[in-house]
């Protein structure tokens, strides 16, 4: 059958058209996304505003054209950390199942960091051992652990690449006190967390998903998409800490000249390669490995798995 997702992020909200049934590896068919940047339109109040909300149905009504032009039979919709934590998210939720007749669930962290180990775990398989999964949102960081398809230990963070940004990197570019100040509390919050996940033990393999992650291992010299899924991609800590100091003094126009750095990602890079950096350094990890799959794809994975029961 043809599976539709529908993503609606903190940075972007996406429909992955798939081709899938049980047993078999979803195959990409079709990809319509669009930037919104939803955690950088929350008003002071942390609600989204009128002019966010009316983008947002238009964006959801231009998907379901979407899945409906690519034959989609069974659309499965989402919500993140953005509609989660707004203020008004009961109204915009509201809104949007008005106006579209889309029924947006909202995932808890927990439930996003529960879905994209899955994926992982999918993609790696069993042979990878117990894994650590790593992936920067643009409203959240989710950390998973685990031997199993369900992890024995997840958790969300509020520290979102496009969240710090908005919140603790102004200028362009940013003032090093702030870059100071940033870099301690992502440690701080990251540091609580990692007894939760130290008492199991060391994982096999380290793994990390999102975008944050795909660009910066490309500037730290991955191969680049066009070469395909299947070739291995991995960023190690060091070349990390050496991109972070250059990242902080270059300006967001100087950053989207990178290798495999868009221009609307280009602002929030920063704040994610400090993410990244702190979380590698307070697990311990020393090189991680890239894994094309990631929250669409656990969702869709976990569908099938219900099907197959049914």
């Amino acid at each position: 059958m043809r599976l539709g997702v529908l993503d609606v992020g903190s940075n972007t909200v996406h429909l992955l058209v798939v081709d899938a049934h049980p047993g078999a590896c979803p195959l990409p068919a079709h990809s319509h996304k669009a930037e919104l940047r939803l955690a950088q339109l929350l008003d002071d109040d942390g609600a989204i505003g009128p002019q966010g909300v009316d983008r947002l149905i238009s964006v959801v009504q231009e998907s379901l054209q979407a899945a409906e032009d690519k034959g989609v039979e069974d659309l499965l919709t989402f919500a993140t950390s953005a509609v989660r934590e707004a203020r008004n998210a009961d109204d915009v939720l509201a809104r949007v199942r008005t106006e579209t007749g889309v029924e947006l669930q909202v995932l808890t962290g927990e439930e996003e960091a529960r879905l994209t180990f899955l994926a992982a775990r999918r993609w790696f398989g069993w042979s990878a051992g117990k894994l650590l999964v790593l992936d920067i949102g643009g409203g959240s960081l989710e950390i998973a652990y685990g031997i199993d398809e369900e992890p024995d230990a997840a958790a969300s963070l509020p520290l979102g690449a496009g969240r710090l940004t908005v919140g603790w990197l102004p200028g362009d570019p940013p003032a090093p006190d702030d870059v100071r100040a940033l870099r301690r509390h992502v440690r701080t919050e990251i540091a609580r967390t990692v007894g939760e996940f130290s008492r199991f033990g060391p994982p096999d393999r380290v793994v990390a998903t999102s975008k944050t992650f795909k660009q910066l291992a490309r500037i730290a010299g991955a191969a680049r998409s066009a070469e395909g899924l299947y070739v291995q991609r991995e960023l190690k800590r060091e070349s990390l800490e050496g991109w972070v100091p250059r990242l902080a003094g270059m300006t967001e126009a100087e950053r989207a000249e990178l290798p495999g750095v868009s221009e609307g990602r280009a602002g929030q890079l920063l704040a994610g390669a400090l993410v990244a950096e702190a979380a590698m350094d307070l697990f311990g990890v020393e090189r991680l490995e890239i894994c094309p799959w990631a929250l669409r794809e656990g969702v869709i994975l976990r569908r099938l798995d219900h099907m197959e029961s049914v």
